[in-house]
């Protein structure tokens, strides 16, 4: 009945986009190439459904090459998709879910609406699950809606208002995905055909932007030379596990990314539908690409006030306590405990307090996500009685009798009644303001990124591409922030559920029994779910995990090499990490460690109070 309903719904999402009036289309460059190219591209993924769709039906108990030419069909079918996915993600953002989506139960939100998932990612599920005869029907299922959809697709291109300025932008934006989840093997962790899969990406690009480059100039050169520098690489070697991901960033795919946003500018061909990306910095991997909340623009005024306000001990119930009590700047903005002490000083909060270095980077605040902004979240802490036990107007009143806070909120605020200024609305914008500037890129990995070659050693280069291959901890700590904020439109923070243990004897694990954002919205695919945690300075964090149970890095990476709870063998319902073992030996733990202490920013924290 839900594929039913599902199938319904493409079609209807088809039949409304053929009603769409038809405006004038663009096609000053190369906007019927690549309708052409879409064109005939979504015709052969039809086709390849179409075969895989026979390569499940013939799938036998008793012939076990059944299965291997079911997985080989799903790889051909796979890397059709690749050359139509730019031009899906960024036209049909919603029905690229129908094809390609996580094969875990999505919820969206506010409404808790539960998306069951479609397409080839749950098709690789089953087909590498342990018994794929098993889940013959299921597959059948699956490729019957992806193929009945792909079957009119071209569809979808009647009465689409289509101009440069979007195909460019479709290109930029998938150059992103492909620099962070499709090199990672995001959507493709069974088969392990990222690789392969980036290629077939970049040489749909070749094609697309073939118009654009043929008045000769320097920025169409240097595209054309790092677009088949970047193809090259991904001929040269193709195995997902020993791919030289660091190489293809810093050789290839960085440079054709700078270069492809100056050709875009010099065309004057610029459109930006993110709000998020700043499409004029360097590359991805410079520290202003992404701008959320407006951190480029940041009011120094107001952040020196919300620093100070950061150290003031008048914002606590009893006045013995600051925001750095618990965050403080020499320890990276945590405090080193498994959890912090309470407001009496006699017992514990109730999750690990992380650090406040790149909190900007998440839309999520709080373990649970529960707070959707830093503003939201700093008035809870400092209403919490556990934490700051700070009643809100008494907290007003204080700062009001201080002179100095009078003189600064007035500046800042330019309000004209000493009474409206100091309010809490102000008081956690300021602080908030103040930590959007906790963003320093200043690392060993910042370094190399940006031209200094020798800023890392061979281990951390050689953990780098096990982080972001082998080991997959690329496809939730996504680069080049390393946390749970998504690309390419970066427009939400993931949260996971990955069977966190209270303990690191894995001989005899205990399952932790926090409920995670369960205790938010009581729903069972939220049991134990948390925010991807960003790793930037996590060498200098210990210790680790929401209940601060892991002392060192190498047990959390011991922990995702085992499969996290479930592969642990604890019963975890809805468990989104892989149980699958990782197989990382001793060595490539240490490299991935190395890594990670690679990530520390160089600067020590003393903050002017």
């Amino acid at each position: 009945m839900k594929t039913c309903i599902v199938a319904l719904g493409i079609c209807v999402c088809i039949f409304l986009l053929s009603l769409a009036p038809s405006p004038q289309r663009d096609q000053s460059i190369g906007v019927e190439g690549t309708l052409s190219w879409f064109k005939k591209h979504s015709v052969l993924f039809a086709e390849s459904c179409n075969d895989l769709q026979a390569r499940i039906n013939d799938i036998r108990e008793d012939d076990p090459s059944s299965i291997t030419a079911a997985r080989s069909s799903l790889q051909q079918c796979r890397l059709q998709f690749k050359n139509i996915e730019f031009f899906f993600n960024y036209f049909f953002r919603s029905l690229t879910l129908i094809y390609n989506a996580p094969a875990v139960i999505e919820v969206e939100e506010p409404y808790m609406e539960y998306r069951e998932p479609t397409g080839l990612q749950v098709i690789a599920a089953l087909l590498f699950s342990s018994d794929p005869v098993k889940e013959k029907e299921a597959m059948l299922r699956q490729i019957g809606l992806v193929h009945e959809s792909a079957k009119d697709i071209n569809s979808l291109l009647y009465n689409l208002p289509v101009n440069d300025k979007q195909i460019l932008e479709s290109i930029q934006l998938e150059l992103i995905n492909l620099m962070t989840l499709g090199i990672a093997g995001f959507d493709a962790q069974e088969l392990k055909t990222g690789i392969k899969e980036a290629r077939q990406t970049l040489l749909a690009f070749q094609s697309v932007l073939s118009p654009y480059l043929k008045n000769r100039s320097s920025e169409a050169d240097s595209v054309a030379f790092y677009l088949g520098r970047a193809i090259q690489l991904t001929v040269e070697n193709n195995e997902f596990d020993t791919f030289n991901r660091l190489a293809f960033l810093t050789d290839a795919a960085i440079p054709l990314q700078q270069h492809l946003n100056k050709l875009i500018r010099e065309k004057g061909l610029e459109l930006n539908t993110t709000g998020i990306l700043n499409y004029a910095a360097g590359h991805l991997f410079s520290p202003d690409a992404i701008d959320i909340d407006g951190r480029l623009r940041i009011d120094t005024a107001l952040a020196t006030l919300g620093q100070k306000l950061f150290f003031e001990k008048a914002l606590s119930g009893n006045s013995t306590r600051s925001c750095a009590t618990c965050h403080r700047p020499e320890k990276y903005f945590t405090d080193g405990l498994p959890k912090s002490l309470t407001l009496d000083g006699h017992s514990t909060v109730r999750r690990n307090s992380p650090s406040l270095l790149y909190s900007v980077f998440q839309y999520s605040q709080f373990w649970d996500g529960r707070a959707k902004s830093l503003e939201e979240q700093i008035k809870e802490v400092l209403k919490n009685p556990e934490e700051m036990n700070g009643d809100p107007d008494s907290i007003v009143d204080r700062l009001k009798k201080d002179n100095y806070y009078v003189e600064r909120f007035g500046k800042v605020f330019r309000e004209k009644s000493s009474d409206s200024f100091i309010s809490m609305d102000h008081i956690s914008l300021s602080i908030a303001t103040f930590l959007e500037t906790l963003t320093p890129f200043d690392s060993p990995f910042d370094r190399y990124i940006q031209g200094d070659r020798k800023a890392l050693n061979t281990a951390q280069i050689k953990g780098f591409n096990l982080f972001m291959g082998k080991a997959m901890c690329g496809t939730c700590h996504v680069a080049p922030l390393f946390n749970g904020l998504t690309p390419p439109w970066y427009d939400r923070t993931a949260m996971e559920v990955i069977g966190t243990t209270n303990n690191i004897d894995f001989m005899e694990p205990k399952l932790d029994t926090d409920s995670g954002r369960y205790s938010t919205f009581p729903i069972e695919y939220y049991l134990r779910a948390f925010k991807t945690p960003g790793l930037r300075n996590v060498a200098a964090t210990a210790p680790y995990m929401h209940n601060g149970a892991f002392p060192d890095l190498q047990s959390v990476v011991e922990f995702y090499n085992q499969g996290g709870g479930q592969g642990l063998g604890l019963d975890v319902a809805h468990q989104t990490l892989s149980p699958a073992r990782l197989r990382l030996d001793e060595s490539e733990i240490l490299n991935i460690v190395e890594f990670l202490q690679s990530l520390t920013d160089k600067k020590v924290y003393k903050v002017n109070r």
